[in-house]
């Protein structure tokens, strides 16, 4: 046993400085990237925003509005081939860099996804997604699905520490997810005590990846359009959301009606209910590990959209950033007290 004693933070815990700024308008901002991968041959440029991998946010109703702003879902890996078949007809080339196909690690899921794959040779992006990426197996499916799809971007998580980000990289990822236990809907920390707090993550992890040539994605705890522009100014190459495109019209679940209140129901993929819908019910040797709520209905996700990409643009005109790929050169921050902590957090 050890105990390490460098502060770690969290979104909550700081704030970003402002800066000097020959910007005019928000208008002046471009949050278009452009990005070249470690392994794949593959080239990608949008706007780095995805949609997270969970059957009630990486739909495909979700893909059709995110692809026309050239945002980008990680499809959740439930649907059947069939579904994919329909749901790719007619589908532009284009289309194909703002979507992955997401697979878990057992042999049914790797003859699932190679069947997919077969069928729709456009596919591009491959995110192979586990609660715990810290296990050799995980590492041996990620070689494995290298090995098949050599000019596929691959997609890998999730871990939280410099040191598995190298690894999964080495293993043929091109983009690791990092992230365990800040999503609104997990509760992997409150039942294992296993987590890592979210900001620092992504700062130890961004040195890691971007020291071999690799990217990453913050998948978890962002809660506002402000921890957006915080991961991105902590050097994550992709931001991924739960919680904040959950409860739209796009989204995956069914309206409830509450008193006269529209409510959509959100829950993580570890937890009873997720477990209960796709394999059966949670299994006796595991516990649940996210829980599941109602989120009021939204409406159509493209205004949760534009006002997450103006928030963005605005912190960019607040350092002085006229690309969202300066943010991160751009941001300085600055932590704050528990009084003002529990200020700004409400």
């Amino acid at each position: 046993m050890r105990i390490e004693t460098d502060l770690k933070l969290g979104f909550k815990d700081v704030m970003i400085r402002p800066k000097r700024s020959t910007l005019k308008s928000r208008s002046e901002v471009s949050l278009k990237q452009d990005f070249k991968f470690l392994h794949s041959t593959s080239c990608w440029s949008g706007v780095p925003i995805m949609a997270a991998n969970m059957d009630t946010v990486g739909t495909f109703e979700m893909a059709r509005v995110l692809a026309k702003e050239r945002l980008f879902t990680a499809i959740h890996k439930h649907y059947s081939p069939q579904e994919w078949k329909v749901f790719l007809k007619d589908k532009t080339t284009d289309f194909y860099d703002h979507i992955a196909i997401s697979t878990g690690t057992g042999t049914d899921d790797f003859e699932k996804i190679s069947r997919i794959i077969t069928e729709n040779p456009l596919l591009k992006f491959i995110c192979i997604d586990v609660a715990n990426g810290y296990s050799e197996h995980f590492v041996q499916f990620l070689k494995q699905t290298r090995k098949q799809y050599p000019d596929k971007v691959i997609i890998a998580g999730n871990v939280v520490t410099g040191e598995m980000v190298e690894e999964l990289l080495l293993a043929g990822a091109d983009i690791v997810k990092v992230g365990i236990g800040g999503g609104s809907v997990c509760t992997t920390r409150v039942k294992t005590g296993v987590g890592y707090p979210q900001l620092s993550a992504i700062i130890e992890c961004a040195d890691a990846a971007h020291g071999l040539g690799g990217h990453i994605i913050s998948d978890g705890g962002c809660k506002t359009p402000g921890d957006v522009a915080k991961a991105f100014g902590a050097g994550s190459d992709f931001v991924m959301l739960g919680g904040m495109l959950a409860g739209h019209t796009e989204s995956g679940g069914e309206v409830i009606e509450k008193k006269g209140q529209k409510f959509k129901q959100f829950y993580g993929m570890s937890s009873k209910t997720a477990m209960e819908k796709h394999v059966g019910g949670v299994a006796e040797y595991r516990a649940s590990e996210g829980k599941t709520v109602q989120v009021p209905f939204k409406g159509e996700v493209i205004n949760t959209i534009l006002d997450i990409l103006g928030g963005l643009r605005s912190t960019c005109t607040y350092v002085g950033a006229s690309r969202l790929k300066e943010l991160t050169k751009r941001t300085t921050f600055i932590r704050v007290s528990e009084q003002e902590n529990q200020v700004f957090t409400k």
